[in-house]
């Protein structure tokens, strides 16, 4: 290992205070010992994560339940201090933050700083402005009440926190994904239990250092980690627990609704995606190109919002693939930490398998690979060249499967109907895309999705707008506002008017 990794790799267990728990505001040694946390760019030791055992996680919940009396009744304002607080720390260490998220994960540079540990400052920042949990409800004159006569009544409808949230959150971003959970919840009033994925968990423990640093009370943040499923389980069935906010595949997803389901716990569920990108025959092909490529590039596919589902109108259909073709092909693929790499790797060695999997079985099906489709050159690191599949139909399982990572498939269409019928004809429902010269046209088709965003000729995200899906891609919304909603109940107090 050189000797920056080895620096990332000692600064990160010196913020996750030697591998242990964050625990009821202490730092606790994991009854199952530590693991080994890889870097899939290199295959180096990152640093040693600690594995909880299932009646630690147990204790994260009972203390977390402890905790939400008195933060429940601790002012907004404050609470908001604390989240400004936290923003500012994390944006003051956005560099050495950055270096260990790349370093987990294999995102490039700009990723690692920008969208990682960028947007999660800025979650916290967003979430530090105090927003009315009180608004009136127009009066109403009722005629006939349980006491006879007309009487005109008032009402306040009014946020109420939750309780206590588990925070399941996904590898791709341990930096933005939990702070868009932690930080909502908190401001709302919540505590919570956050269980990050195993392969990146360091990130998250630092996240909870900045929020203890910030002034966080004992028992409000918790986090537990571990490889084992037992981990999670225990976090979801703990009777401490009131709420569930999961970010993950669908298969677990649906476990861990079955949870919640028998216990009457409150869920959020932001699932996977296959992501239709309907090019119609007047679209801008530049745009569409460079937007379909960021499946290739940002987290090397490993994201549910993209675009990875291409259906292309006959009429651009063969420009639109020579293009992406050539798109594919002229990306480097390499370390992420050199500043011409736009393409890192996947997580990790299984994954990069499932993926190399997904594109042979493409082959066949039938799909014509016309980029991509190699395990490129590098000694080590876990890498998938950007892989373009043509020629596919709908019923193919590259087409209808999450495949999360660097491969785009590509299926011809006629009639804007039809387009609109394969978009549709999917079990997911997260964003779609819409690319045409036409805006109004575009717009007209985006309303016939039945999706839970679209994305009119572009990727790029509202961060105010509401995020969630239709279908297997989800239960709820979050985002902005609607987090806020997500994490709280509401409650409504009448009165005579």
């Amino acid at each position: 290992m050189s000797g920056g990794r080895k620096q990332v790799g000692d600064d990160a267990k010196q913020v996750g205070d030697g591998g242990k728990l964050f625990v009821g505001g202490a730092w606790v040694e994991p009854d199952g010992g530590c693991y080994e946390v890889t870097d899939p760019a290199t295959e180096d030791t990152v640093g040693r994560a600690p594995e909880a055992s299932p009646e630690q996680v147990r204790a994260a919940c009972a203390a977390a339940r402890e905790a939400f009396g008195p933060w429940s009744r601790t002012a907004p304002e404050e609470r908001a201090a604390i989240l400004a607080r936290a923003a500012d720390l994390i944006r003051a260490r956005l560099v050495p933050y950055a270096e260990l998220a790349q370093a987990e994960t294999g995102a490039t540079t700009a990723t690692a700083r920008a969208m990682q540990v960028g947007v999660a400052a800025a979650r916290f920042r967003r979430y530090a402005r105090v927003e009315p949990a009180e608004w009136p409800v127009q009066p109403q004159i009722n005629e006939a009440g349980p006491m006879g006569g007309a009487a005109v009544m008032g009402a306040l409808a009014a946020r109420r926190p939750v309780g206590v949230v588990a925070c399941v959150t996904s590898y791709n971003n341990p930096w933005a994904n939990p702070a868009g959970k932690i930080a909502p919840a908190l401001a709302m009033g919540n505590t919570v239990v956050v269980k990050p994925a195993p392969q990146d968990p360091l990130s998250v423990y630092r996240m909870a250092r900045a929020l203890e640093e910030a002034g966080v009370p004992r028992g409000v943040v918790n986090v537990v980690s571990g490889r084992s499923v037992a981990v999670g389980e225990a976090a979801v069935e703990s009777p401490d627990v009131d709420m569930v906010s999961f970010t993950g595949s669908t298969a677990v997803g649906q476990r861990i609704a079955e949870v919640c389901g028998r216990h009457m716990k409150r869920q959020l569920m932001e699932l996977g995606g296959k992501g239709a990108a309907l090019v119609l025959d007047d679209a801008d092909l530049d745009s569409a190109v460079a937007g379909i490529g960021t499946t290739f590039s940002f987290y090397s596919g490993q994201i549910c919002t993209a675009p990875t589902r291409v259906l292309a109108q006959r009429g651009v259909y063969d420009r639109l693939v020579e293009r992406l073709a050539a798109y594919a092909r002229r990306l480097k693929v390499g370390d992420p930490r050199e500043p011409d790499t736009v393409v890192g790797p996947v997580i990790s060695a299984a994954h990069r398998d499932r993926v190399e999997a997904y594109v042979e079985l493409g082959r066949k099906e039938g799909a014509v690979v016309v980029a991509g489709g190699e395990r490129p050159p590098q000694e080590r690191g876990f890498y998938v060249a950007p892989t373009l599949l043509a020629d596919c139909t709908n019923d193919l399982r590259v087409a209808r499967e999450e495949i999360f990572g660097p491969v785009v498939v590509v299926i011809p269409f006629d009639e804007e109907d039809e387009g609109v019928a394969l978009a549709d004809d999917c079990d997911y429902g997260l964003i779609d895309y819409v690319w045409s010269a036409d805006v109004a046209r575009a717009f007209r088709v985006a309303r016939r999705l039945r999706t839970g965003g679209v994305g009119v000729n572009t990727v790029g995200r509202n961060m105010e707008a509401p995020f969630g899906g239709f279908r297997k891609s989800g239960v709820g919304r979050d985002v902005g506002s609607y987090a806020l909603h997500a994490y709280s109940e509401v409650q409504s107090i009448v009165w005579p008017g």
